[in-house]
């Protein structure tokens, strides 16, 4: 299911223009990382994906429908999006209900959305917590739990709004293996991150934002290694591309083993 985002503008009711001419292609199977500093418009343009948010001018398309023509109901049936804030989307009183209504919404059978409500909190490992109330949670589980909600819809495209953020080491890992879970299904997924080496790790392809503008869009090694572009974003490289330049390497390592591959070709060893 490919998305097409073609020349979009949006602004606020507050007359605040979040996006100036938009345009953004992506394939079926991508995982995208958009970075940029707060307010560069990054939700408001992953918000145009699932129907949330209309365009002012320019359109999007989703597979062959355009958002405009279609409600947020009919669109979560190809986009799912966790939010950055897990509280924003908490409705029912148990884990196992919470995220069991988006597959029940969907119009997955009954033995279907506990199966796979079940299976994305076995994900996420919080299938212990299926009858505690959300609110029982800690935050990061709370953040783990709306994430499995979303999964558990079976969406092609996800989209992850900061999803590590609040996390531990071992939560981070964990988000981690989710996505390149997601990755080998051959599923979109698109992730907001100020966590530039989360981003390095398990992202192919990142989109830098500025001021609703798109700076750069191409390979993470090509886009993280711009110091001075990721800068005027107040987005610095991940701490490997930054030793290896300091370093004086050859290209932009975003591995132990690229970076190791890098030191090697300067140094002519093997």
């Amino acid at each position: 299911m490919n998305l097409s985002v073609e020349n979009i503008s949006f602004t606020y009711p507050g007359g605040a223009e979040a996006l100036r001419g938009v345009t953004l292609d992506i394939a079926s199977g991508e995982a995208v990382a958009i970075v940029g500093e707060n307010g560069a418009g990054k939700t408001t343009l992953v918000k145009h994906l699932n129907g949330l948010l209309k365009p002012t001018r320019g359109r999007v398309i989703v597979g062959e429908w355009d958002t405009r023509e279609h409600t947020v109901a009919k669109m979560a049936a190809r986009v799912g999006f966790v939010f950055q804030n897990p509280d924003d989307q908490i409705i029912e009183r148990t884990v196992g209900d919470e995220v069991a209504f988006g597959p029940r919404q969907l119009g997955q059978s009954a033995p279907d959305a506990l199966a796979n409500a079940t299976a994305a909190l076995e994900m996420v490992e919080l299938a212990a917590e299926s009858g505690t109330h959300p609110y029982d949670l800690t935050a990061p589980q709370r953040k783990l739990m709306t994430l499995a909600s979303v999964l558990a819809m079976r969406t092609p495209v996800v989209i992850f709004d900061e999803p590590t953020m609040g996390q531990d080491a071992r939560g981070v890992a964990l988000i981690g293996n989710i996505i390149e879970t997601l990755k080998s299904e051959d599923r979109t997924v698109i992730i907001i991150t100020h966590d530039i080496d989360f981003c390095a790790d398990h992202f192919e392809r990142v989109v830098a934002m500025a001021d609703g503008r798109v700076l750069a869009d191409g390979p993470a090694a090509d886009v993280l290694a711009q110091a001075d572009l990721l800068a005027t974003t107040n987005v610095e490289p991940p701490q490997l591309i930054r030793l290896a330049q300091a370093l004086g390497l050859p290209g932009a390592p975003l591995s132990t083993d690229g970076f190791i591959a890098s030191l090697r070709r300067r140094d002519g060893t093997r």
